[in-house]
């Protein structure tokens, strides 16, 4: 079986997953990011964290994309580098 390339997903992404919450909402907003990624219901606002395999798997669309500058701004930094 051939590997798939890992989904890029960013903060503030809304997916739509294959089953429906049992709320009924469907939709879900990406809050965190890692080896686990945490979603939150758009519909009720309960929150789950879903391993990243797992999650893809689940996936059908993106619904709406996130911000990358967002993103950018909330990565940790390189600590600075001064010539001695």
């Amino acid at each position: 079986m051939a590997e798939r390339a890992p989904v890029a997903f960013l903060l503030g992404d809304v997916l739509r997953l294959r089953r429906a919450h049992p709320c009924g909402g469907d939709t879900w907003l990406v809050d965190r990011l890692g080896a686990d990624i945490g979603l939150r219901c758009r519909t009720c606002a309960r929150r789950v964290l879903l391993e990243r395999p797992v999650l893809e798997r689940r996936m059908i669309e993106f619904v709406e994309r996130g911000d990358l500058a967002l993103r950018a701004a909330l990565a940790p930094r390189p600590p600075d580098v001064r010539p001695s």
